[in-house]
């Protein structure tokens, strides 16, 4: 079951990336190339498919001027309970 909720958020995280694009008016093509991927590849990011590097994903994000953004939202000190528990940031093991 959480398999599928993960496929949901893959599907919307593709469509958001595809709605970029689209909010910059830009083509696959040129996304692709800007990103040093295939326009293929950018199809899968687009659609959510799970196969694609973590890498390819980057580049795009980086291609549409958001991947700062997506980097700065998953910062634990960007949230009250990431900064409440600041100090576990310098521990070796999560326990």
């Amino acid at each position: 079951m959480s398999g599928y909720k993960i496929d949901r958020q893959m599907a919307s995280f593709g469509e958001h990336v595809r709605g970029w694009r689209m909010v910059l008016g830009l083509t696959a093509q040129q996304v692709a190339e800007r990103a040093s991927i295939t326009r293929d590849t950018l199809r899968k990011i687009e659609t959510g498919d799970p196969s694609v590097s973590f890498r390819n994903v980057a580049q795009v994000l980086r291609a549409l001027g958001v991947l700062d953004a997506a980097v700065d939202a998953i910062d634990p000190l960007g949230s009250d309970i990431g900064r409440l528990r600041a100090g576990n940031l310098t521990k070796k093991r999560a326990r």
